[in-house]
């Protein structure tokens, strides 16, 4: 599953790097986290090799009012 934003993506890189130890886990916040916490090494994998040209810089919102 690729990332949908390059905010996601950047997030997903961030927490794959705490998983492989490069990075301390205190220092993770908000998305990076959770994704962290909730996801596996090959899921973060998937996110974070997400090339990041045409991605929009945050996810729209796809919410029915």
């Amino acid at each position: 599953m690729p990332a949908r934003s390059k905010v996601q993506q950047e997030a997903a890189g961030i927490a794959l790097a705490a998983k492989r130890g490069e990075i301390a886990v205190a220092k993770l916040k908000g998305a990076s986290r959770s994704m962290y916490q909730s996801m596996s090494e090959r899921q973060l994998e998937e996110f974070a090799a997400t090339p990041r040209k045409g991605l929009p810089e945050k996810k729209t919102s796809t919410k029915k009012r």
